[in-house]
């Protein structure tokens, strides 16, 4: 290796060294403590932990509890999957290609929400459900003329459907804001060229404006994804616990129940490693997924 490669490869090393150090501190050393610690029976505030192999996992496999966290989990990915999506592509198209008045002050009140803390949120739907004063049941009783007194996270059957508005609207704003990036990137000339041969918004939207933004979409795609499976159980947390009768758990949730509440940390640990082996089986499902739509668009 001559003196030039060798300086250049110390420069990029330089450079590379001090990430690659935190990001094993902070994400490989954890993961690797986190399938060390699933192998035992531990509760976490004692040195003796008992080493019971892959029991946990076993134990697991025939926890309803823990089908039921992952069901949510899933419901909860394509709910916000379908719906910021959806409301975001809308927004976005909306205030870059119809010229409306006021859309940066619309842009701004759109991205509120990234910039309040998701325990704000949350305490701020609950709030919106609540049975008595909440602002939901309010507007329900002065539409229909009676009293409504609905308890919205009282019902083991649809509550978990009552955490999708809070997730949705929690993240319209970034998406919005990312969409909108992509769609002021694409030249004016493609959409001029297609208004003379006599295309209409929607012709100019699904055979311009989509396809171009195509990529952002499915970064945006597995953002959602990613960030769902691995913090939804915050808003969950901060509205339900978990409750009523773990309908509404999820495998976050499920995890920092088991252990820190309950102190099943070994248990809790086993949670963790399922999380992160569910993480990267849909991200690679999803990428697989994506790319063949991406070849049958082009």
């Amino acid at each position: 290796m001559t003196s030039r490669h060798w300086q250049r490869n110390v420069f990029i090393l330089t450079f590379i060294l001090p990430t690659l150090i935190l990001y094993c501190l902070f994400m490989v050393y954890p993961i690797i403590q986190a399938l060390y610690y699933s192998l035992f029976d531990w509760s976490g505030s004692s040195e003796n932990k008992d080493f019971i192999g892959l029991k946990n996992f076993v134990d697991l496999m025939h926890d309803p509890i823990m089908w039921q966290a992952i069901g949510n989990d899933y419901f909860l990915v394509a709910g916000k999957m379908i719906g910021i999506m959806l409301l975001a592509t809308f927004f976005a198209v909306s205030l870059t290609r119809f010229r409306l008045k006021f859309a940066l002050f619309f842009r701004s009140i759109f991205f509120i929400p990234n910039i309040i803390s998701v325990v704000v949120i949350g305490v701020l739907w609950a709030f919106i459900y609540n049975p008595q004063i909440g602002f939901l049941n309010s507007i329900l009783s002065l539409i229909t003329g009676t009293e409504v007194k609905t308890a919205w996270l009282g019902f083991p059957f649809h509550t978990i459907w009552m955490l999708l508005p809070p997730s949705i609207w929690a993240g319209i704003g970034f998406y919005m804001i990312l969409l909108i990036a992509a769609i002021q990137g694409i030249p004016e000339s493609y959409y001029e060229a297609s208004s003379l041969e006599g295309a209409g918004q929607w012709h100019q939207f699904t055979h311009i404006t989509l396809p171009l933004i195509w990529e952002q979409i499915k970064v945006s795609v597995l953002n959602i994804m990613m960030t769902t499976l691995n913090g939804s159980f915050v808003i969950v947390m901060i509205m339900t616990n978990g409750g009523p009768d773990n309908s509404t758990q999820v495998m976050g949730s499920y995890l920092y129940q088991m252990a820190f509440q309950q102190f099943h940390f070994g248990y809790g640990a086993a949670i963790g490693v399922v999380i992160l082996i569910m993480s990267l089986i849909t991200t690679v499902a999803l990428q697989r997924i994506m790319r063949q739509e991406t070849v049958e668009m082009n």
